[in-house]
């Protein structure tokens, strides 16, 4: 009895070191690939998460998926929002590896959380119409008609702080029937025809020319927006994170930009 239950052990013994050998050659080979990808691209295999600003929405999905590419084995997912929403949640702890905002001022104020921003993009405001024009706004004058229905971005929003403040500058004011979260919001208002003019990013009424027209406001009625990206100080991927917020300031990176309106930094 005691051969046969040692005989019993031994083959058990031999059967599960069989099936451990292949199993770590497999984790051996993972390890290599993670090894090669990361030697390859100089970054780190990961699942990343950006939290940006909601007037990067089209070109990031772009962007992202060019990094995708010339880094295998790394995914970017973005959450795209208010800038002010996006603070929010990074005062309140959301998982997440990098940030990039529409203003300086609102990253800024997150400097406990996040590492040192570097301004990959700027941007300019138009006012969005109703495609055609049909109201004939040519300037932001135009903006102070009481029968016009005009949209704005809250005061707390970049875009928002933006707009008040080139209205400010021409001391032009505005009686705004609504303020809205993010651009996208003015511009979807625009585009619903549920008010006739807003102002918004360039780059926003680009994405929607089938929709509205763009009144370009001259430079010395405008105002420049800078976009901040940094890695935050809670991510799980830091060093992935910090080579993405380095690839967006690389050629690469910039002709994506660029291609897509917004202006170098």
């Amino acid at each position: 009895m005691s051969y046969a239950f040692n005989g019993r052990r031994t083959a058990a013994a031999v059967l599960t070191a069989a099936l451990l050998v292949p199993l770590a050659a497999c984790g051996s080979d993972d390890s290599k690939k993670d090894s090669a990808a990361k030697a390859a691209t100089g970054a780190p295999k990961a699942n990343l998460t950006v939290l940006a600003a909601a007037s990067l929405t089209d070109v990031f999905r772009t962007a992202g998926a060019a990094y995708e590419k010339s880094h295998p084995g790394t995914r970017v997912t973005f959450s795209f929002a208010g800038s002010q929403e996006l603070a929010a949640q990074v005062k309140q702890g959301a998982p997440a590896d990098a940030l990039v905002t529409a203003d300086t001022k609102t990253m800024d104020g997150l400097r406990p959380d996040t590492g040192t921003p570097t301004v990959i993009a700027k941007n300019r405001l138009v006012i969005a119409t109703v495609e055609g024009n049909p109201k004939k706004v040519d300037d932001l004058k135009d903006l102070a008609d009481t029968e016009l229905k005009v949209v704005l971005a809250a005061p707390e929003v970049p875009v928002g702080r933006y707009s008040q403040k080139i209205l400010d500058a021409q001391k032009i004011d505005v009686k705004p029937v609504s303020q809205e979260p993010n651009v996208r919001a003015v511009l979807s208002k625009v585009e619903l025809g549920e008010a006739d003019a807003g102002l918004v990013y360039k780059t926003d009424a680009a994405t929607a020319t089938d929709k509205v027209d763009a009144v370009e406001i001259p430079d010395a009625q405008n105002a420049i927006a800078e976009y901040p990206a940094a890695t935050l100080k809670t991510s799980r991927n830091s060093e992935a994170a910090a080579a993405f917020v380095k690839w967006l300031s690389t050629p690469e990176a910039q002709k994506i930009l660029r291609d897509a309106g917004f202006q170098q930094p």
